[in-house]
């Protein structure tokens, strides 16, 4: 069976991102570097457009302002209309009061997709208290899978939580992805690229959503320990650029052999 990763290779989809600005190129290149096709743009004027001829709609609240969450809304709802998956990525969600309410207006406001964040965004956008310094999840405590499939079914999407081990669930079954370096978290926008990189997956995977964000999250994984044990000796600098490499240079024989995804038992 052909897999996902091939099918983006093969599609190039367009996937539209309403992002932030610390983030904007590393996303625009990792998608390019993947074989995807980056749409930057958040005007009024035209996102419902683009949203629609899209394969996937991504949008990410990282540098929040008025205009922005607007900007989203037109564009989500137009996905919404056009059939068009939407990937929400709540960056910092309980970090303020201003970012959990626009989670939790975006949510209310449209069908999301896949909701990509880490343990704590996630629980706030559930309502729970997870604790958070900044954009980053603190240690926490409870079972993160439980929670995973508890927001997927109040959402009706697939939840991605992401950390040492990554979970993926659509509530019925849920996926642990151990691919991954701990190297991703000193390049910042790693997640927003994860999250883009999701959308072109899911814009390529014919409704799939479960199996084809599990793949894009373990694809991702395995495209950042190729470029760490490049890079080992060199930096973060270093890796950021082999990474971008490995995202365009890793083939469907290389993931499948070093692809770690485990199906837990409900």
């Amino acid at each position: 069976m052909m897999s996902f990763l091939t099918k983006v290779r093969a599609s190039n989809p367009l996937v539209h991102n309403i992002t932030n600005i610390v983030v904007a190129n590393f996303s625009a290149n990792g998608l390019l570097a993947l074989g995807a096709s980056p749409f930057m743009a958040d005007a009024h004027e035209e996102v419902a457009d683009i949203a629609a001829m899209s394969g996937a709609v991504v949008l990410n609240i990282g540098t929040l302002n008025d205009y922005a969450i607007e900007s989203m809304l037109l564009a989500g709802k137009a996905a919404n209309r056009h059939n068009v998956p939407v990937v929400l990525d709540p960056v910092g969600a309980g970090a303020t009061a201003y970012r959990t309410e626009v989670t939790h207006k975006l949510v209310s406001h449209m069908q999301i997709t896949a909701l990509r964040g880490n343990v704590a965004e996630v629980a706030h956008v559930l309502g729970k208290n997870w604790s958070i310094k900044g954009v980053d999840a603190g240690a926490g405590d409870g079972d993160v899978a439980a929670l995973a499939v508890q927001a997927a079914l109040k959402l009706k999407c697939v939840v991605i939580i992401t950390g040492k081990e990554d979970v993926v669930t659509d509530g019925t079954a849920t996926f642990v992805i151990r691919n991954g370096h701990p190297v991703l978290t000193r390049v910042t926008g790693t997640g927003c690229l994860l999250s883009a990189v999701v959308g072109a997956f899911l814009a390529a995977s014919g409704g799939a959503w479960l199996e084809a964000a599990a793949e894009a999250l373990s694809f991702y994984g395995v495209a950042a320990e190729i470029a760490e044990e490049r890079t080992r000796l060199q930096g973060p600098g270093s890796f950021q650029a082999e990474f971008l490499n490995q995202l365009a240079l890793v083939t469907p024989e290389v993931y499948a052999a070093r692809s770690r995804i485990q199906r837990l038992e409900q």
